[in-house]
């Protein structure tokens, strides 16, 4: 009796789905990134718009915002250089 088969992918075959899911991997890491520059940009113009809010409101809400576009900014270069390294 010879070898029994398997069912395993080839060494090519293996190599393009690891590609595939890194590639996916680093659209959810963009996502992410996204989500959160979303969210810290929200939270500072809530915090603009609370009735009431005092110039220490306002000096976080800016503080919120300049962290949302670094987050944005940090997320689309990471996944560019990943995307070029792949």
């Amino acid at each position: 009796m010879g070898p029994t088969p398997t069912n395993e992918p080839s060494a090519s075959r293996r190599d393009d789905l690891a590609l595939r899911r890194t590639s996916l991997a680093n659209e959810r890491t963009l996502l992410a990134y996204v989500r959160t520059g979303i969210m810290l940009a929200a939270s500072g113009v809530t915090l603009i718009k609370l009735p009431g809010s005092t110039p220490t409101d306002r000096t976080l809400a800016a503080g919120l915002l300049i962290g949302a576009v670094v987050v944005l900014l940090f997320g689309g270069r990471r996944f560019r250089q990943v995307k070029r390294s792949l």
